[in-house]
């Protein structure tokens, strides 16, 4: 049995940690505000109250850190505030939790990688990052990994969930005031419904307290992948309505200050490596959050 400190609970992921964290378990899911994984002696004192309840439960603790700065674009002109939480915050809470002993996991990016590839990334693949956003995130995983042996970063990409803004929230919404859309149909990645991504989270967390995976970075994504233009028509089919409303475009269309992978897919190996049942095909899982009215 084990026990969840879930930074960041009030977040799109952290909403659906909570839901799919065990019924006889402990769960602890301040939002940033209440945890401010920037304050050193917060962290701290977080940390240990956590450990100590749920080890007085008898449970084993887990940390899944689900905090970030995500704001992609206005992190290019505030890159020190995205470093302190994307970074030096995440390092706090490795050393906090190396102090406590207790096994940390740390939710990271695709945005590390600089997206030309032409085939799915691995972890060990060369990194990258092309834009603030992506440079604070791999600094975080690289500060977690050296301050914590019992660390693992899970990278992912192209979440969508129940709370929080997202891609099939915004889609929604503009399919009933528009015509039609136009979205890039030059980038490529794979969907992912955080549900599914926070079941395998605590999977991995079961599987941490019993020692965990040798690999500590690990990628879970949706399986399979398509474009931007591709995700928004199936939302369009979810919602009954006409995919041909959305029209192909590309990047140059719709510039923006930080620069988008071209390229965003993870390959999922290392995650069925470390025996965990893979996340399912990002189409299935689409239909089963409309289904479940966990979207838009």
């Amino acid at each position: 049995m084990i026990g969840l400190l879930v930074p960041g609970g009030r977040g799109q992921l952290g909403h659906d940690l909570v839901a799919s964290a065990p019924l006889d378990g402990l769960v602890h899911a301040p939002s940033s505000a209440e945890l401010d994984l920037t304050d050193g002696s917060v962290v701290a004192d977080a940390v240990a109250s956590f450990a100590w309840s749920a080890r007085d439960g008898g449970l084993k603790p887990v940390v899944v850190n689900a905090a970030a700065y995500t704001a992609v674009d206005a992190a290019e002109a505030d890159e020190e505030r995205a470093l302190a939480v994307n970074a030096l915050g995440p390092e706090l809470l490795a050393a906090a939790c190396r102090e406590h002993n207790v096994p940390l996991i740390h939710l990271s990016t695709d945005y590390v990688f600089p997206g030309d590839a032409d085939r799915p990334y691995e972890p060990d693949d060369e990194t990258g990052p092309r834009s603030a956003y992506g440079r604070t995130k791999l600094e975080g995983e690289r500060r977690v990994l050296r301050t914590w042996e019992r660390s693992w970063v899970v990278r992912t990409a192209w979440a969508y969930g129940a709370s929080g803004a997202n891609f099939v929230k915004t889609i929604a919404r503009l399919a009933g005031e528009r015509e039609t859309l136009s979205v890039v149909d030059d980038q490529r990645g794979s969907p992912t419904w955080s549900l599914d991504l926070a079941e395998g989270l605590v999977s991995l967390a079961c599987l941490a307290v019993r020692g965990g995976p040798a690999a500590r970075v690990l990628h879970a994504t949706g399986g399979g992948e398509t474009t931007w233009c591709g995700f928004a028509r199936a939302i369009l089919v979810e919602l009954g309505e006409d995919p041909e409303r959305v029209r192909p475009c590309g990047t140059e269309d719709f510039p923006r200050p930080a620069p988008r992978p071209a390229y965003s897919v993870l390959s999922n190996a290392s995650w069925v490596a470390a025996g965990l049942r893979p996340l399912r095909p990002w189409r299935e899982a689409l239909s089963a959050a409309f289904a479940s009215r966990a979207v838009p």
